[in-house]
């Protein structure tokens, strides 16, 4: 039996040098109504905040603005609080993963739109409908809706930190094992497995591997293929109906570094030093991965992550328990210290 579920996708993206200008005639295409909330943070509050509302008003939406300081469920619930305030019709997030996530929440909760407006390539997010915010009791991202639209200005995603680019390239390159363990889970217990948004998702971790010298030299034609690799993963999401194409045992392991450890490394970075050892696992070609990782400036080993060595361990020895309903390489009792501390000093990550 299939599952049921209903594709969402965007039905326009933008990628290009100051397009954050046309945000409000593409609002106006889409036939979105005012008023309109603005959902960011500080800081991409003052670096792309102001020019959507700029755009929007100049296309006559009633623009207010709402700057959460973490993506947590109190953000998402005055988020919608704003949103019945002010009888929005459309929120935007603009921002990296926190802005976006809870724009996402907030205005699925409310039955309303949203267009996702990046401002650093750090994560499939910005094209996803899974969201992820403290305080729900899910230590992984939750179902909600695609973005409407996305606009993606890489004059602005340009001028983001370094990590956050090497930290989505991680994240795509996670798809290689992600898919790997949905099939494993469709042959071992007949869970769906859809080829298509395998394909598409996987399709994104190579471009990423292949591109991996062009995406060396930071150029804004590397970023259009980040970009690019993110927003297909996430659109496999989307038609996959979950996040399965695009998280398995490497995501696993991430949320559990998050669990245990006081300063987590950047998600993408963790799921990328994750993808590495859980390649191994699948008998596959871990060392490409790495050189990969390597070659983009990712990290690839414990000290470059800033996580000590034994909890790297840890989470590999509790990663299974994230998600204990994801069916995975990891099996159903996970692995034991031993196994997984031979796993993190073969590929080198301690």
């Amino acid at each position: 039996m299939f599952p049921y579920h209903q594709i969402q996708l965007p039905r326009h993206i933008v990628i290009g040098e100051n397009v954050l200008g046309s945000t409000g005639t593409t609002c106006k295409e889409l036939g979105l109504d005012s008023p309109a909330l603005v959902v960011a943070d500080e800081v991409t509050m003052k670096v792309a905040g102001g020019k959507v509302k700029d755009s929007l008003e100049e296309e006559q939406y009633q623009v207010d603005s709402f700057i959460i300081d973490a993506a947590d469920l109190a953000n998402v619930e005055k988020a919608q609080q704003g949103v019945r305030g002010l009888g929005a019709r459309v929120v935007f997030g603009v921002g990296g993963g926190r802005s976006i996530d809870v724009a996402k929440l907030s205005s699925f909760n409310e039955h309303i739109p949203f267009v996702s407006v990046p401002t650093a390539a750090s994560h499939d997010g910005i094209a996803s409908p899974q969201a992820s915010v403290k305080g729900i009791g899910e230590p992984h991202s939750i179902k909600a809706h695609a973005p409407m639209a996305i606009i993606a200005d890489t004059s602005v995603i340009m001028n983001a930190p370094d990590e956050s680019l090497v930290a989505g390239c991680g994240d795509a390159i996670a798809n290689w094992t992600a898919v790997k363990d949905w099939k494993l889970s469709y042959r071992l217990h007949n869970e769906y497995y859809g080829e298509y948004a395998a394909s598409i998702a996987k399709l994104s971790a190579a471009v990423i591997i292949r591109n991996r010298m062009l995406i060396k030299g930071r150029t804004e034609s590397a970023l259009r293929v980040i970009l690019e690799a993110l927003i297909s993963s996430g659109i496999s999401m989307c038609i996959a109906g979950s996040s399965r194409p695009a998280s398995g045992s490497e995501h696993m392991f991430s949320h559990a570094l998050d669990r245990i450890a006081t300063r987590p490394a950047l998600h993408g970075a963790q799921c990328g030093v994750g993808t590495i050892m859980m390649e191994l696992l699948h008998n596959g070609d871990w060392i490409k991965i790495k050189d990969a990782l390597k070659t983009i400036g990712a990290p690839i080993t414990a000290a470059e992550l800033g996580i000590d060595d034994d909890l790297i361990v840890e989470a590999l020895h509790i990663a299974h328990t994230t998600r204990p309903e994801r069916y995975t390489i990891l099996g159903e009792k996970g692995l034991s210290i031993e196994a997984a501390k031979r796993l993190a000093k073969e590929t080198g990550v301690i």
